[in-house]
């Protein structure tokens, strides 16, 4: 990670009950915006510092916030939710991924504001976070750009294992099946009509977050995008599982400054 070498000033916030960390340069210079970059799994916000710093250093206001059940909200340790998710993968996590989602507009609509910014907009994130991120980028228009890491459009997980053993396909509820019916990107492929930049880094072998799923998703949006389909791209780690190599956080900086 690169170190910043420009002047930078960082924040503290609450958006209603949201809590949001954020990194920028003193001046946000050009057509430089808004990224909204999230953590993996439970973890909490502080977790992505070093990205947003990095973010901040390319001339981008760089926010990321703890969403339900996630960081300094979580209410239930990572003990007992993984056991919990992989015998019901869909009860489990499809509201964290939902109300995540959600969320996302929310603190995109309060750092337009506080920082008086204008979009497109980027997204993205880390395995869990990447997946809200993609999420997200389905239900405003605003985001033009998004870059997910070790993450998947494919709320299923389809083929997911955690520590070597197979996730259980499950059976949602009502309310987990809300949000998956209209918040889940590859249900939702009309969702992106706006044709976001997409980048999805994985790693080649990942077996948590197979990379089929971004790959399926890519193939589904052809229509969507038509001549625009090279926005949509899945670069693929060789030897690399669910794990983030330097190589992806480089090609998403980039894959920002590109598009964002």
């Amino acid at each position: 990670m690169t170190t910043p070498n420009r002047p930078l000033r960082t924040g503290t916030a609450r958006v209603e009950q949201i809590p949001v960390t954020w990194a920028k340069p003193e001046q946000v210079a050009g057509r430089r915006g808004l990224v909204i970059w999230l953590p993996p799994g439970l973890s909490g916000m502080e977790v992505v510092r070093p990205v947003l710093e990095r973010l901040a250093a390319a001339g981008f206001v760089a926010v990321s916030f703890d969403s339900w059940e996630r960081g300094s909200r979580a209410t239930e340790a990572p003990e007992t939710l993984l056991p919990r998710a992989r015998a019901n993968w869909p009860l489990a996590a499809w509201p964290v991924l939902g109300h995540g989602a959600l969320e996302g507009l929310r603190v995109m609509d309060w750092a337009a504001k506080a920082f008086d910014l204008s979009p497109p907009f980027s997204l993205g994130g880390l395995s869990l976070g990447g997946d809200i991120a993609v999420a997200a980028a389905g239900l405003d228009p605003r985001v033009g750009c998004v870059a997910a890491v070790v993450a998947t459009p494919d709320w299923t997980r389809a083929g997911s294992r955690i520590d070597g053993a197979p996730v259980a396909a499950g059976e949602p509820d009502a309310y987990a099946r809300f949000f998956h019916d209209r918040i889940d990107p590859l249900t939702n492929l009309r969702s992106y009509a706006h044709r976001p930049a997409m980048t999805f880094e994985c790693g080649a072998d990942d077996d948590r977050v197979p990379p089929d799923g971004a790959l399926r998703f890519q193939r589904a949006l052809a229509d969507v995008y038509g001549e625009m389909h090279e926005r949509v791209r899945v670069n693929l780690h060789p030897g690399v599982g669910h794990a983030v190599v330097p190589a992806m956080i480089d090609n998403c900086v980039a894959w920002i400054e590109e598009h964002g």
